[in-house]
C-alpha cells in the first residue's frame, strides 16, 4: 500500500462524524470481578466522509478522490476538525505546546507527539503527518528557526536538529496535523434522487498504522 501525500478536501471533511476507537478485552471472573486488557497501544480513528457532502458537485469531487486512491488501495491525509492542533482549537500552535523529548547531548531526532491528560492519567499519541508551515519548535524555552536549527519530516513527523540539544534540555513543539487514513470500502453508492432528498451516502474512512 502506498501513501499519497494529499489531503481529503477539507471542506468535505468538515461536519463529518467520527472519533477514536479503543479495543478492550474484558473477562468476567466467576466471582463477578473483571479483568480488562487491551492489545492496542494506540487508538484508531473512524470517520464518515459522506456526512460532509452538500451538493452534487461535492459528490463529484468525492468520487474523483476515491478513484484516484483506487478505493482502499492508497492511504491519504484527513483533517479531523475536532482534533487537529497541538493546542486547544480556539488557539494557535505555540512552540511550548507539547513536550516531545528531553535532550541527552547526542540525539538529534525527536518524534512529534500530542499528550492527552485527564487527572493523573495520560496518553501520548505519535504525530506522523504534520501540516507544512505550522510546526514551531523550542529548546529549553527558546524558539528555534526552521531550516537554521531544525528540519521537519512532513511524511513521518520527525524533527531533526542540526546540533544535538544539550543534556536535560526540554524539547517542545506546536503544530497542526492530519490523520493518515484510507477508505474503508471499495464501493460508493450514490443515488441522485435520494441525495437531493437528504439521504447521504455512507463513505467510511479508517485510520491506518504507518509503523
Amino acid at each position: 500500500m502506498a501513501f499519497h501525500e494529499v489531503r481529503f478536501p477539507a471542506n468535505l471533511s468538515f461536519g463529518s462524524v467520527g472519533g477514536p476507537e479503543r479495543r478492550t478485552e474484558i473477562v468476567t471472573l466467576t466471582n463477578g470481578y473483571e479483568e480488562r486488557n487491551t492489545p492496542w497501544a494506540h487508538s484508531r480513528r473512524h470517520y464518515d466522509a459522506g456526512v460532509g457532502l452538500r451538493s452534487l458537485d461535492d459528490v463529484e469531487r468525492l468520487i474523483a478522490f476515491f478513484e484516484a486512491r483506487q478505493g482502499q488501495m492508497h492511504a491519504f491525509r484527513w483533517k479531523d476538525w475536532a482534533d487537529f492542533k497541538s493546542c486547544p482549537a480556539s488557539q494557535s500552535p505555540g512552540f511550548e505546546d507539547q513536550l516531545i523529548g528531553i535532550g541527552d547531548g547526542q540525539a538529534t531526532r525527536f518524534q512529534l507527539c500530542k499528550t492527552y491528560a485527564s487527572g493523573e492519567a495520560s496518553y501520548v499519541r505519535p504525530i506522523a503527518k504534520p501540516v507544512q508551515g505550522t510546526v514551531v519548535v523550542g529548546v529549553q524555552g527558546d524558539q528555534q528557526v526552521e531550516t537554521v536549527h531544525f528540519s521537519v519530516g512532513l511524511e513521518d513527523g520527525w524533527i531533526t536538529f542540526v546540533d544535538a540539544p544539550a543534556e536535560g534540555a526540554r524539547i517542545t513543539a506546536g503544530f497542526e496535523f492530519d490523520v493518515p487514513v484510507r477508505f474503508d470500502t471499495d464501493r460508493i453508492q450514490v443515488s441522485v434522487q435520494s441525495f437531493q432528498a437528504g439521504d447521504l451516502p455512507q463513505v467510511p474512512v479508517v485510520e491506518v498504522r504507518l509503523r
